[in-house]
């Protein structure tokens, strides 16, 4: 199963659009189903998500074109995950609150967005992964300013997690392995 992670898109408030480096990878990658942060703004970049793919996807606190849930939570393959824009988490990206709330939904993984910064981190038995910004644009907090976003790849018990970012006109793409415990009880980094 391929799963396109994407978020804090912020157009066109504070971005004009999705880099064009990215628009082929996004928009041929056949991807089963795409997962989103919010903070799209406008409709229409909803919209061009799910031209692309089924999108499960939860409201940001700059999406004031819906009224969506907060949280999600959807079964990939036996993964558990959660869904959040992270609006809610003080300071913005503490991993132990967002530990914290993945506990709370009972989920494996728990994806949010929120700081605009990609990243990918294991904390006691619970994947915290953070798409960063698909335009790279301003956070409250800063951001990375590097524009981003992840492919995931389910295969059986093992996920591997693929940050993209756009860093001086060029894609980097970063990939790490995980898998589920014997028990299936935890994540794991896989070795």
């Amino acid at each position: 199963m391929r799963v396109l992670v994407i978020g804090d898109f912020h157009i066109p408030t504070r971005a004009k659009s999705i880099p064009q480096q990215f628009t082929p990878i996004i928009s041929k990658g056949d991807f089963d189903v795409i997962l989103s942060t919010g903070d799209f703004v406008e409709r229409k970049v909803l919209s061009y998500l799910e031209s692309i793919a089924t999108t499960v996807w939860v409201v940001g606190n700059m999406d004031f074109f819906a009224y969506h849930p907060r949280e999600r939570m959807v079964n990939l393959e036996g993964f558990k995950i959660g869904l959040t824009h992270g609006a809610q988490i003080y300071p913005r990206g503490d991993p132990l609150k967002l530990y914290s709330l993945a506990v709370k939904l009972g989920v494996d993984i728990l994806i949010s967005g929120h700081t605009h910064v990609a990243s990918t981190k294991l904390v006691k038995d619970i994947l915290l992964l953070n798409p960063g910004s698909a335009t790279g644009c301003w956070s409250g907090s800063g951001g990375s300013l590097i524009p981003s976003f992840m492919i995931l790849n389910v295969e059986g018990d093992r996920l591997s997690v693929s940050t993209y970012e756009l860093v001086k006109s060029k894609i980097r793409i970063t990939t790490e392995t995980f898998t589920k415990s014997s028990d299936g009880k935890a994540i794991l980094r896989a070795t």
